[in-house]
């Protein structure tokens, strides 16, 4: 069975996440320590509201540098929603703040318009179809294994990541024309801007994927 370490700290929907994991099999560690987390086997940075304040909630349990190091030995780790935001270098809501830096790029608001210049419903919130970039035509291997393109999975976000290398951008979605990325990866580091615990099917198969990682 695998282990899993999600990460505690005061801000995220943990209690689904776990839910999730464990219809999956898993066997859930609550990573409420620095401890927990330099041992996990596979971990899992949750998280839902503002980057500022996720990023104060790892800073005041001393979270920040074990996160780093796990992720620097090319451990499993999966962010989910703000989660993933915050393994970015910079983060751009309600100011300037310095992310996690596990993967090049930045955090922005999502346009208020589309690409016909008509606004839109900001957050973006529902469910969206998984697109391929032009750099990942193939999912084989990654998270996103056996998932079709144009399978829908379930976002709720007003800021969206961008990677500066395209090779770290593995899946888009398209909001009114705007191209948003979706799910990011660097070896075994991934992030999903969605939620796959509430995203059916499609989001367990990812869980699945993501506990297969060694």
């Amino acid at each position: 069975m695998p282990k899993v370490t999600i990460i505690d700290y005061g801000i995220g929907n943990m209690l689904s996440v776990q839910r999730a994991f464990e219809y999956c099999n898993a066997e859930i560690i609550s990573g409420n320590s620095i401890e927990k987390i330099e041992q996990a086997e596979h971990l899992v940075l949750p998280g839902v509201g503002a980057f500022a304040d996720g990023m104060a909630g790892l800073r005041e349990r001393g979270f920040i540098e074990p996160i780093k190091e796990y992720a620097k030995k090319n451990r499993p780790f999966l962010g989910i929603c703000l989660g993933m935001q915050m393994m970015l270098e910079i983060g751009e809501e309600f100011g300037t703040h310095e992310g996690l830096g596990l993967i090049p790029g930045k955090v922005v608001r999502i346009s208020d318009t589309g690409t016909d210049n008509q606004l839109h419903k900001i957050p973006h919130i529902g469910w969206n179809a998984l697109k391929k970039t032009k750099l990942f035509l193939s999912w084989d291997k990654s998270i996103l294994d056996g998932i079709n393109q144009g399978e829908a999975v379930y976002f709720v976000h007003s800021f969206a990541a961008v990677p500066t290398y395209e090779s770290n951008r593995l899946a888009n979605c398209i909001y009114n024309g705007l191209e948003i990325t979706a799910t990011v990866q660097s070896n075994n580091l991934y992030g999903c801007q969605f939620h796959p615990e509430k995203s059916g099917k499609v989001g367990l198969r990812i869980i699945e994927n993501f506990l297969k990682i060694k």
